[in-house]
């Protein structure tokens, strides 16, 4: 049902987490060279200047796939409008994976700075944020439906 506002959340948590596919997660840009790293939601680009260019798709490629199996489980928990039971159990686990996602986003991006040894020009991308916005609206959404919840059964008290 499009009419109620836990639909609305959850669509943008959908949104938010395929946003999260196309944004980078975090990015270096040495100031001195043309050295560039740059980490997505399914690999990790290292230009070293001069056309090498190398992708590393293991183990980054968990980011993306969390962020895919949250954006699948939001689109299933939205069909799932009349068993709303079910909804808060897909709510937890879309709770879990969006943490996955995120929490992975900021591993691996410390990872690669500890790797590399970079001391400053880096910065985390909008790709690492979006998980946090999606999980927000995720929580809502979740509240909405325990709301609804709790009215449905008032009303069969009084019946």
């Amino acid at each position: 049902m499009l009419q109620r506002i836990q639909t609305v959340f959850l669509l943008l948590v959908v949104l938010l987490m395929l946003l999260t596919l196309i944004f980078p997660m975090w990015v270096y840009h040495s100031p001195d060279t043309d050295k560039g790293i740059m980490l997505t939601a399914f690999y990790l680009v290292t230009n070293n200047g001069l056309e090498e260019v190398s992708k590393e798709y293991f183990p980054y490629i968990l980011i993306g796939a969390f962020a895919i199996l949250s954006a699948i489980v939001g689109i299933v928990e939205i069909t799932r409008f009349k068993n709303r039971m079910l909804q808060i159990k897909l709510s937890a686990l879309n709770s879990l994976l969006i943490f996955c996602s995120l929490g992975l986003s900021f591993w691996f991006g410390k990872g690669v700075m500890e790797s590399e040894e970079i001391q400053n020009s880096w910065t985390y991308g909008i790709g690492s944020f979006l998980p946090v916005g999606a999980m927000i609206f995720n929580v809502l959404a979740n509240r909405f439906i325990r709301k609804d919840e709790r009215l449905v059964r008032s009303v069969d008290r009084i019946r």
